[in-house]
């Protein structure tokens, strides 16, 4: 693709997203390796996080919302011995001293009440709105000035669980696999279990491996992102309503 030739690329790009950059800083490398096509992603993942995140170019910036509410499926290692003002390692911590480690049945008898039908505060630190202002926003604020009334906390709502795995533990790291539907927050389940647990809980690490209908094992690492995108970089979906 040359400078003079017309940018319109359309369809979906799977960047495998590293530890670092956020999402919107992955979505403008892709737009600039495609000619300054309109770009957009279907579903944030947290500068620590890693994993897949879906690109929509063109017209399929249409379907944004309908991938968005696709299954997801997810990696943790959650650190037990502390809480984090964001809950995951990126935060100052509150150390937690338990008598002892809680053992694997313990923590599958906890685990046990993450499944199905949950109600779940986001973090502090996320993008949900509270009275048009952002969490994260409203978050800093409570720390720059604590002499201050703090500004409410989000809200519960609701989250689905399908599935729930202990993968290993090992005190302190505890590795799950997560299958869930849209709206549920990883850090968010690292917190409440480390409080059902009576230890700590924050995110070490978050992989995103899911996001229906597509899968980690067809992403592209974006350190390896072409200089250019070509159309047969992409896949195509049936196409999106007006885009004809």
């Amino acid at each position: 693709m040359t400078g003079t030739e017309p940018v319109n690329l359309a369809g979906i790009l799977l960047i495998d997203k590293p530890e670092g950059p956020t999402s919107m800083r992955a979505v403008e490398r892709v737009r600039r390796a495609a000619g300054g096509v309109r770009c957009g992603h279907a579903g944030t993942l947290d500068p620590l996080a890693t994993g897949l995140l879906v690109i929509a170019l063109g017209p399929f910036t249409r379907m944004l919302e309908s991938l968005m509410g696709g299954a997801k499926r997810y990696e943790t290692v959650i650190d037990l011995t502390a809480f984090t003002t964001t809950d995951d390692r990126e935060g100052e911590p509150t150390r937690v001293h338990p008598p002892r480690p809680p053992t694997e049945a313990e923590i599958e008898r906890a685990l046990e009440a993450f499944r199905g039908s949950i109600m779940q505060a986001p973090p502090a630190f996320s993008a949900v709105k509270i009275g048009g202002r952002r969490a994260y926003d409203l978050a800093r604020r409570n720390l720059a000035r604590p002499e201050q009334e703090p500004a409410p906390a989000p809200a519960p709502r609701g989250a689905f669980v399908h599935e729930l795995l202990m993968r290993d533990y090992r005190w302190p790291l505890l590795a799950l696999d997560i299958h869930c539907a849209k709206g549920f927050y990883v850090r968010s389940l690292a917190r409440d279990l480390g409080r059902a647990l009576r230890t700590g809980g924050h995110c070490r690490t978050i992989r995103r491996t899911f996001s229906a209908p597509f899968s980690i094992a067809d992403a592209i690492p974006l350190d390896s992102l072409p200089g250019s995108i070509t159309q047969s970089s992409l896949i195509q979906l049936p196409a999106p309503p007006g885009s004809a």
